[in-house]
């Protein structure tokens, strides 16, 4: 089976455009097809507009016991054949991740970690 995640074409989505409700509640999936959670939000940042987070809720029931971890935008890739997005992260990765605090949106150190975990540069370079 090819994987998704290397095998995404941008030329088959890149006129596809998305709003934030449609975003949310899609489910996000490892290369193997497992469950890994579903996008509870997205975080713009404001200065560029860009999409710069996917705030990923997974394990509990019914939004109760959830974890929620702010994934790089970039580390997800839409997938049409699961309706959903793909990414090359584990179930350890996204539990490794660093935690956050309340002023996670302004500080950047926080930020900086959370980029250098999923190994992607920050979104702000």
């Amino acid at each position: 089976m090819s994987n998704p995640v290397t095998s995404y074409n941008p030329a088959e989505t890149s006129n596809l455009l998305s709003g934030k409700d449609e975003v949310k509640g899609t489910k996000v999936y490892s290369p193997a097809g497992d469950d890994l959670g579903h996008i509870d939000d997205v975080m713009i940042d404001a200065a560029s507009g860009k999409v710069v987070y996917g705030v990923l809720e997974f394990g509990g029931f019914l939004g109760l016991g959830s974890d929620y971890h702010l994934i790089p935008f970039g580390k997800l890739r839409y997938d049409h054949a699961r309706h959903g997005y793909v990414t090359d992260l584990t179930k350890a990765q996204l539990e490794g991740a660093p935690a956050y605090s309340d002023d996670w949106r302004t500080n950047r150190d926080w930020q900086q970690r959370n980029y250098d975990h999923y190994g992607l540069p920050p979104y702000w370079i």
